[in-house]
């Protein structure tokens, strides 16, 4: 099974398909030409995992994200579904800089879950709340007849609060900062495909799904932070795809130092996929003056965070994304366009 970039229909004669959910340019393209088309206002950034909202005193801002959850299966080696919604919403807060408080809850049942599966996934889900020091503090349920649903699908508002000034995004990048990555890739992704059994692999790895705010907050006080991101749908491959189409410059990835699981290689390396493109739950992804760079991965390794590497370089160029071979050669990546791991967080 390969991966698949394929060139895209004209979008007005599209279906939707798996791939406008894969975080790819299918998706992009769906939310610019429809949602954004219709719904656009001075607060929405569809290049951003939260929105900013200033408060009166002018001293803070509430920060508001929302999020979807699908997994299959439900529970997975490292994870399940309650957990992964919770450190999913917190983890988009804590990449735009903000404290996670609260979240509310929205929960579609399918007909014939077993209620002993769900008190699982809502007590590992509690769990991770109070791991995260957030509550929900509203919500709402749903039933789907049976053969309509996934078992359980989530959907999550998180609230929190950001006192620092300092703006975090896309368009701060500048030609020569540094990409550091907090971790190795491909993990979760990888860890799900193989609880699903659908290839007759198996092994011990776990999904690296987690809180991401001890990571952001060793970090956000650097004073050459630009942006950070958690790489989910599309993984790696695709945030420095959408850093190149936003600012305008070239990407180049070090294969040499991006941390990748000795399972996750070999997995990828038998079906045909890409670590790259592959879903972290527990990751960063930071870009940082480079001057500051050094000091950020010593500070992310003194945490515990011993893979942390400089991955790649922000360039002079036309709006592309390389990678830098160990053998010293160079390939573009393409874009993500086929879903070919579709409920994947």
């Amino acid at each position: 099974m390969t991966q698949r970039f394929s060139k895209p229909n004209n979008f007005a004669d599209q279906t939707v398909s798996l791939a406008h959910g894969n975080g790819g340019r299918f998706m992009r393209e769906l939310i610019e030409q429809i949602f954004v088309r219709h719904l656009q206002n001075d607060l929405l950034d569809t290049n951003a995992d939260a929105a900013f909202i200033p408060l009166a005193d002018n001293l803070t801002e509430l920060v508001v994200t929302t999020d979807g959850f699908t997994v299959e299966p439900l529970e997975f080696p490292g994870g399940d579904i309650g957990s992964l919604a919770v450190h999913g919403t917190v983890n988009d807060l804590a990449v735009s800089g903000a404290t996670p408080l609260y979240l509310t809850l929205n929960t579609f049942i399918e007909e014939g879950l077993e209620l002993k599966v769900l008190e699982r996934v809502v007590q590992s889900m509690a769990l991770a709340c109070k791991a995260c020091n957030v509550k929900i503090v509203a919500g709402d349920t749903k039933v789907l007849r049976r053969g309509q649903g996934g078992g359980i699908y989530f959907a999550t508002t998180g609230i929190g609060q950001r006192i620092s000034k300092k703006r975090l995004g896309l368009k701060q990048i500048q030609i020569g900062d540094l990409i550091i990555l907090s971790g190795s890739v491909g993990d979760h992704g990888t860890a799900v495909m193989l609880a699903r059994e659908q290839f007759g692999l198996s092994g011990t790895l776990k999904s690296d799904a987690a809180s991401v705010l001890p990571i952001t907050q060793a970090l956000q006080d650097l004073d050459g932070l630009r942006f950070m991101r958690d790489p989910t749908r599309g993984g790696v491959a695709t945030i420095v795809h959408e850093i190149a189409q936003v600012i305008k410059c070239s990407v180049r990835l070090y294969e040499q130092t991006i941390p990748v699981n000795e399972q996750v290689k070999v997995v990828c390396d038998l079906l045909g996929y890409d670590p790259l493109y592959m879903a972290c739950e527990g990751r960063v992804l930071a870009v940082i003056a480079p001057e500051f760079a050094a000091q950020a991965v010593n500070k992310l390794q003194q945490l515990g965070y011993f893979e942390s590497a400089i991955v790649g370089r922000i360039e002079e160029g036309r709006a592309q994304a390389f990678l830098e071979t160990e053998l010293g050669g160079e390939r573009i990546l393409q874009e993500l366009e086929a879903d070919s791991l579709p409920r994947i967080c």
